[in-house]
């Protein structure tokens, strides 16, 4: 597995490079470490200028050129403390423009599997809409992304949301390609909407509705429970849940209450104008999950 970490010398960033350090097994082959300087708003007009140009560029090569080199040495000891280590190559690089496109773009140009990226988790409305450079890189990216919102230092407790679409079974293969600790626990949940509405739900007794909602719950047990054993399967501990209706409410509720290291959740392609432009549920963990988001787009590994 080929992963993409972008850092930029921030508390973050060391938070993205712990995360790398709590993944599991041995499926870590690479991480490249990308620092992009941002020398969109630098113009050499004129021949004055181009002296403080030259110098206001050289002067972002060289502090990124540090960051990188700081971040690769806080990497080893992170590999240093886990399984992984033996087999995986660390590579730096520094480029520049704008830190969401080259992010996004050097991911697909490496064929990268996994996009890691930390941030402050802005969860109120004036941070949200201003956006954020990973919250752009996990509308933009066609590979997963995992945001680190707080310290994570093991990602041994992991909250799997899903639903019946393809987009979830993408994100059970990816969290069973070997990017998990052998010893972590997974808990898989899922919620059953009913087909029952607010205003006939008035008119029904409570057996009524029971009994409309029974195959609705019975096909979501049934989901969890061969999920369930496709991971027991691999070793792991496992646990599920199923409620009805409320998906995102109540994955946030279900994720504040057991403080998991990392909510995953599956997500469907988007063209560039719909990323941006349109809401959806992985848009919204992001937005208020308490904890670190991987969201699992495209094939996977």
């Amino acid at each position: 597995m080929k992963v993409l970490c972008a850092v930029d010398g921030s508390e973050f960033s060391q938070w993205a490079i712990e995360a790398i350090g709590a993944l599991g097994r041995s499926a870590l082959s690479s991480v490249t470490l990308l620092h992009v300087a941002d020398t969109r708003h630098l113009k050499a007009v004129g021949a004055p200028h181009v002296a403080t140009y030259r110098g206001a560029k050289a002067a972002l090569e060289k502090s990124g050129e540090e960051i990188l080199r700081h971040a690769a040495n806080r990497l080893e000891v992170a590999l240093s403390q886990s399984a992984i280590r033996p087999r995986t190559v660390v590579r730096t690089l520094l480029q520049q423009g704008s830190p969401t496109s080259t992010i996004v773009q050097r991911a697909a140009q490496e064929r990268s599997d996994l996009i890691v990226i930390g941030t402050r988790g802005l969860s109120d409305i004036k941070g949200f809409l201003l956006g954020s450079i990973a919250k752009k890189v996990a509308s933009l990216a066609n590979c997963p992304v995992l945001v680190v919102k707080q310290p994570m230092k093991s990602a041994q407790r992991i909250l799997l949301a899903v639903d019946e679409s393809k987009y979830s079974r993408r994100a059970v293969k990816f969290l069973r390609s070997g990017i998990l600790p052998d010893t972590a626990t997974i808990s898989i949940f899922t919620s059953a909407v009913t087909p029952i509405t607010d205003l006939a739900a008035r008119h029904l007794s409570e057996e009524q509705i029971e009994k409309l909602n029974e195959p609705i719950m019975e096909r979501a047990d049934a989901l969890v429970a061969k999920m369930r054993n496709e991971f027991i399967k691999d070793g792991y501990t496992v646990t599920t849940e199923v409620q009805l209706n409320h998906v995102t409410d109540t994955i946030i509720k279900i994720a504040t209450f057991n403080q998991p290291d990392m909510l995953v959740v599956g997500s469907r392609g988007l063209s560039t104008r719909e990323r941006l432009q349109l809401g959806s549920v992985s848009e919204t963990l992001l937005k208020y999950a308490p904890c670190s988001v991987l969201i699992v787009r495209g094939a996977g590994t």
